[in-house]
């Protein structure tokens, strides 16, 4: 399931994003790709290993992981390996499939990909990241604050950035549920279930599907 979620970081909390990433250092982002993406991967990253990497992160993370659109479509477990990523003129990525674990050591599993966006899509051109298909594609460059999730398990590319730069945090997610379908059969039933109440309140069918929900979680949580 591929899910376009607005809105994720407020105003104040990309300006304090963005302005402490125009003071950070920058590294060539090939130190954080696998042996195979090195060879399409041209950006660069926020240089790991200092406070102020970890203060963004868990101030970004903690705003992923309040909204509830995410925790409804993603059930996440465990969010990883959180990258700061700027493209400036004429840098890009190459098509490549996310690694399917992450975190060194960790052995962390990679069921779901999002990229926030962190600059307006007006202040550059080109950049869009692209969702490759059996047959088609799907382009995509988000307002700022928004964020697009996707199976990591997906073909896709970041295209060359022709003006400006263009700034955004990506992560991976360990999911509770593994597998995409399962995922979306909740994601589904929830939304029902969450318009049965705001409609009608607690009725029997909502805690039916309540129910049904609960029980497939039983079923399904990895």
């Amino acid at each position: 399931m591929i899910l376009k979620i607005p809105n994720v970081l407020t105003s104040d909390e990309l300006e304090y994003v963005t302005s402490r990433l125009a003071q950070a250092e920058f590294v060539d982002g090939k130190l954080t790709a696998g042996w195979h993406a090195k060879l399409v991967k041209n950006n660069q990253q926020l240089k790991h290993g200092t406070p102020e990497v970890q203060t963004l992160r868990e101030f970004v993370e903690k705003a992923i992981r309040r909204n509830p659109l995410f925790q409804a479509a993603v059930r996440p477990k465990v969010l990883h390996s959180l990258l700061f990523s700027r493209y400036d003129v004429g840098m890009s990525y190459g098509s490549h499939t996310d690694n399917a674990l992450m975190g060194d050591a960790a052995f962390l599993r990679s069921d779901v990909s999002f990229t926030l966006f962190l600059t307006a899509p007006s202040a550059y051109d080109g950049g869009e990241l692209v969702l490759e298909g059996a047959d088609d594609e799907r382009a995509y460059k988000l307002e700022t604050g928004a964020m697009i999730v996707y199976p990591s398990t997906t073909l896709h590319r970041v295209d060359p950035v022709t003006k400006g730069t263009r700034l955004v945090v990506v992560g991976w997610v360990q999911s509770l549920v593994r597998d995409v379908g399962e995922r979306e059969i909740l994601f589904d039933l929830d939304v029902v279930r969450r318009a049965i109440f705001a409609k009608e309140g607690k009725t029997p069918e909502f805690d039916l599907i309540s129910k049904s929900v609960a029980n497939l979680l039983r079923r399904w949580v990895d």
